[in-house]
């Protein structure tokens, strides 16, 4: 004990005494080369992939988790960290002398506006939020609702997603209900039917995915809340796996709130979520959180977004992230992720021994792939690829592999893990 504790004075000592050093201190990471043009596509994505400090060799197919945060984003994190924490006598939070030492005070219009433009409506319509669990829980808790009211959920659901109405059906003697989804799910008319087979004059809220989490299901979400509007039923997406995946116009779907996690597709850092409702409904949604603005009546996502003290550098990493976005551009950036979805899925295909659990249909897949092999379970084909090529997608339920794909993977990254997985064949 006496040497351990010796160990850790010395180990804390010398940690004292090193200087602070980048986590890379052979690159600067800049926003400029995205703006390059490139003969050969190839090469922009390669150039790409020099932009995560993600390690050669190894290749990581989990974006459905937590997508890796790029380098720019994480040195304008720590260099906001380091700024306060050398200048935080000479800067006054009040009078606008430097960045906020605090968040959660303040409306950030501008980030808003960024994320307004990406998602297509007002900025006062958008709350900064940790994430999408907060989202729906700002939303459902806010909501005036009543026992005998119905909630209705699928049964293919984050926790994040149905969390919140079982809690209320429990707390306010609402009627829960979940609508089956099919598996697989390639008829957008089937899933439009299997909701509305539950509805009834009862149910009040419609709260279901946009991307189903575990099968990247994109859902018919336009023409169920265009029925649902119609019958007077408010609708709450789960947009968790969409923004940064796939396009998101909450006008067009016609949703009346939506919330997603812009730390999986956005590349955005832990803790970066947003929540839009709707302004002509966003009146009768109560605070959750109060503070100072609790009631502001003017910006009521500034008033949704009333959290007390958090960590400014995130909100400055979060906005480097929008801005990392659209550097690269919407249209090149989804369409990268569409095209390595669909390669992935072409070669499983063609593959008798395995089974694709997501929708085969084009039209409502992205950049998530969930299949299972004959032979194994999920963690030991996700074993398998670590162990062959060192290749990290993820396992969920005890037969099925989740394989998610991102600007910063290759073809040739997805010809490994189809090589592999083509001969398991028994």
């Amino acid at each position: 004990m006496n040497k351990r504790r010796a160990f850790l004075r010395t180990a804390s000592l010398a940690a004292l005494s090193a200087p602070f050093l980048s986590f890379d201190t052979q690159k600067t990471w800049s926003l400029n080369p995205l703006q390059q043009l490139y003969k050969d596509p190839d090469d922009y994505w390669k150039m790409i992939r020099k932009q995560f400090p993600l390690k050669e060799g190894q290749t990581y197919f989990n974006n459905g988790t937590m997508g890796p945060t790029p380098g720019y984003v994480l040195e304008t994190m720590m260099h906001h960290m380091m700024h306060y924490n050398k200048e935080a006598a000479t800067i006054d939070y009040k009078d606008g002398s430097g960045p906020e030492l605090l968040s959660g005070y303040f409306p950030y219009e501008e980030l808003r506006s960024k994320l307004a433009t990406l998602i297509n409506c007002d900025f006062k319509e958008i709350s900064l939020t940790q994430n999408a669990t907060f989202g729906m829980n700002f939303v459902g808790m806010g909501l005036d609702l009543k026992a005998g009211d119905e909630l209705l959920n699928t049964n293919q659901e984050h926790g994040g997603g149905f969390g919140a109405w079982q809690l209320l059906a429990k707390r306010k003697d609402c009627i829960y209900k979940q609508a089956i989804m099919p598996e697989p799910a390639n008829d957008p008319q089937e899933i439009y039917d299997t909701i509305f087979k539950e509805v009834t004059a009862r149910t009040r809220v419609i709260a279901i995915p946009h991307i189903v989490s575990v099968y990247g299901t994109v859902m018919p979400v336009k023409a169920i809340c265009t029925e649902a509007r119609r019958r007077g039923i408010f609708t709450v997406l789960d947009g968790a796996q969409c923004v940064g995946q796939i396009d998101v116009d909450v006008k067009d779907i016609g949703c009346d709130a939506y919330y997603s996690s812009l730390h999986k597709w956005l590349l955005s850092p832990p803790g970066s979520g947003l929540l839009y409702i709707n302004k002509d409904k966003v009146g009768s949604i109560w605070s959750t959180l109060a503070s100072y603005n609790w009631d502001n009546q003017e910006d009521h996502g500034f008033r949704l977004m009333q959290y007390g003290t958090g960590n400014p550098a995130l909100i400055a990493g979060y906005d480097a992230s929008v801005d990392f976005f659209n550097t690269i551009g919407k249209e090149r950036w989804l369409g990268r992720i569409n095209e390595l979805g669909t390669y992935l899925r072409a070669g499983l295909k063609d593959m008798s021994h395995v089974t694709i659990a997501s929708s085969t249909n084009e039209n409502m897949a992205a950049g998530i792939t969930t299949y299972s092999v004959n032979g194994l379970t999920g963690p030991e084909l996700q074993k398998t690829l670590w162990d062959k090529e060192r290749l990290q997608p993820r396992s969920v339920g005890k037969e099925l592999l989740r394989h998610s794909v991102h600007i910063y993977n290759s073809k040739e990254e997805i010809d490994k893990a189809l090589k592999v997985i083509r001969g398991l064949k028994q």
